[in-house]
């Protein structure tokens, strides 16, 4: 059986070459000697792909997986070789095509495909929005509050500008005669 990528044969399949990564953290604990590992699971499964088109019908293979490339839409992947891996959906991360020399209607094409892992839906935080928002409305509450006093806070200032007016001027001259007055 040859590779499938949806509906799309993929012909003259040269070589398929898989990447599976585990992600493991190595903590140190305060205190002890040595480490431990800590297995976070895997990543997401990568393929590289690589083939031949040719023929009368290899210019509409290429345009058709330039499509499915540029809406980026996950897609069924199947392969013989690719069973044990339990892969289902990809998506193409990177595409490259070349027109080969030689023979008319003659294109070799590389893939990356990215495993597919179907996000996980977010909590309902409805209630939880809620709660923030009546929480911040009484916040404002107080703020406004708070500046309606604004304007006694401003008028009761006014009794320290004019000692405070010249008082730059009066450090300087304190400092140049060498603090004795």
């Amino acid at each position: 059986m040859k590779p499938m990528l949806d509906q799309l044969e993929l012909p003259q399949a040269q070589e398929i070459t898989v990447l599976e990564r585990r992600a493991l953290v190595e903590r140190k604990p305060p205190g002890m000697s040595g480490s431990l590992l800590q297995n976070l699971g895997r990543r997401p499964a990568r393929l590289t792909l690589w083939g031949v088109a040719t023929g009368p019908d290899a210019q509409s293979f290429i345009d058709e997986l330039e499509t499915k490339f540029r809406e980026g839409n996950p897609l069924p992947f199947t392969a013989d070789i690719m069973a044990e891996a339990e892969l289902e959906r990809v998506v193409i991360d990177d595409l490259r095509v070349q027109d080969l020399a030689g023979k008319p209607f003659r294109f070799a094409y590389v893939m990356t495909l990215r495993e597919f892992i179907e996000p996980v839906e977010p909590a309902d935080l409805s209630s939880l929005n809620g709660a923030i928002e009546d929480d911040a409305l009484g916040f404002v509450d107080d703020l406004v509050e708070g500046l309606n006093i604004a304007p006694v806070f401003a008028t009761g200032l006014e009794q320290f500008v004019e000692p405070f007016t010249n008082l730059l001027a009066r450090l300087r001259e304190f400092n140049q005669s060498g603090g004795s007055t």
